[in-house]
C-alpha cells in the first residue's frame, strides 16, 4: 500500500536547447596560415583608407606603451589592460570591413567605427574575460618574481637581465611555463571569438567555447598561425618607431577573418549570402 506522505521524485532537469546557430568545426591544412595571409592582403589592398587607420592606431597604441615602459614601469600593467580592453573594439572593425568585402558589399569606415554597439553586452563580456587572464598572468609573474628575487622586486632593467642570465635558468623555465599556459588561455580564448561575435551575434560563452574548440581541432595549425602572428608583429616592432604595425595590424586583422570563416562553417551561410566556394579557396 503506497503510503500519501510518499513525495513523486521531480522531473530531471533538461537544458533548454541553445539559441546559437549550428555550426561545426573544419580541419585546416597545414597551408591554411599562407592563405589567411593572402586573403587578408587581399582586404587590406580593397579598403587601404580603412585599414591604414586602424594600423596608425595599432601603432598608437605601441608607441604609448613603450613610452610607459620606458619612464614609467609601474603602469605598464595598466596600460596593458587598457589595450587589452581597446584592441578587441578596433579588431571588429577590420572584421567587418573583410566581412563586406566577403559579402561583396563596399567597405564602410563609418561602419568599421560604429559595428561593435549592435554586440556591446557579448563584448564586453569577452573583454573582461581577457583582463581577468590578464590579470591573472601578471599577478602569477609577479610572484614568481618574487619567490626568484627574495632580496625585493627588481626593476624593469634587472628582470630583463635576469631573462638573459643562464645562471637563473630555474627563473627562465618556470617564468616561460606560467607565461605559456596563460598566453594559450588568452589565444585560445580569443583566436576566432571575436569575428564570430560580429558574424552571428552570439553570446560571448558560445565564442570562446568555439574559439577553444577551433585550436583544440586544429592545434598544429592554429601553433602556426600564433607563431606567424607573433613574427611578424616581433618583425613590425623593430622597425624604426615600431611602423611596421602601420601594415602589420590590419594585414593580421583581415587575415583573423579569415582563419575564422575557414574555420567554422554555418549552416545559414547561404541565407547570408556567403560565397559557398569560401572554404576551399
Amino acid at each position: 500500500m503506497s503510503n500519501d506522505n510518499d513525495e513523486v521524485a521531480p522531473a530531471p532537469y533538461v537544458p533548454p536547447p541553445s539559441e546559437a546557430p549550428a555550426n561545426e568545426i573544419v580541419a585546416q591544412p597545414w597551408t591554411a596560415p599562407m592563405r589567411w595571409l593572402g586573403l587578408g592582403w587581399r582586404d587590406l589592398r580593397v579598403c587601404p583608407g580603412i585599414s591604414l587607420f586602424y594600423g596608425l592606431t595599432f601603432w598608437g597604441m605601441a608607441v604609448i606603451l613603450g613610452a610607459v615602459f620606458r619612464d614609467r614601469p609601474e603602469f605598464t600593467m595598466t596600460i596593458i589592460s587598457g589595450c587589452l580592453l581597446v584592441g578587441p573594439f578596433l579588431a571588429m572593425g577590420l572584421y567587418d570591413a573583410s566581412r563586406r568585402c566577403e559579402l561583396n558589399l563596399k567597405p564602410s569606415f563609418t561602419a568599421s567605427t560604429t559595428c561593435w554597439k549592435r554586440h556591446l553586452r557579448s563584448m564586453g563580456l569577452l573583454v573582461g574575460v581577457l583582463i581577468v587572464l590578464e590579470l591573472l598572468w601578471g599577478r602569477a609573474s609577479l610572484v614568481i618574481i618574487a619567490v626568484f628575487f627574495n632580496t625585493g622586486m627588481p626593476s624593469s632593467v634587472g628582470v630583463l637581465q635576469a631573462v638573459f642570465n643562464p645562471q637563473n635558468w630555474e627563473f627562465v623555465i618556470a617564468y616561460l611555463l606560467v607565461g605559456s599556459v596563460f598566453a594559450m588561455l588568452v589565444y585560445a580564448t580569443s583566436a576566432v571569438s571575436i569575428p564570430m561575435i560580429l558574424d552571428r551575434d552570439t553570446d560571448a560563452i558560445t565564442a570562446c567555447i568555439a574559439s577553444i574548440a577551433v585550436v583544440l581541432t586544429n592545434t598544429g595549425v592554429m601553433l602556426l598561425w600564433g607563431a606567424l602572428i607573433v613574427v611578424l608583429t616581433s618583425a613590425a616592432l623593430m622597425l624604426p618607431w615600431a611602423l611596421g604595425l602601420v601594415v602589420v595590424g590590419p594585414l593580421l586583422g583581415h587575415a583573423t577573418w579569415h582563419a575564422y570563416r575557414a574555420s567554422v562553417r554555418w549552416l545559414q551561410d547561404a541565407e547570408l549570402g556567403y560565397a559557398s566556394g569560401h572554404q576551399t579557396e
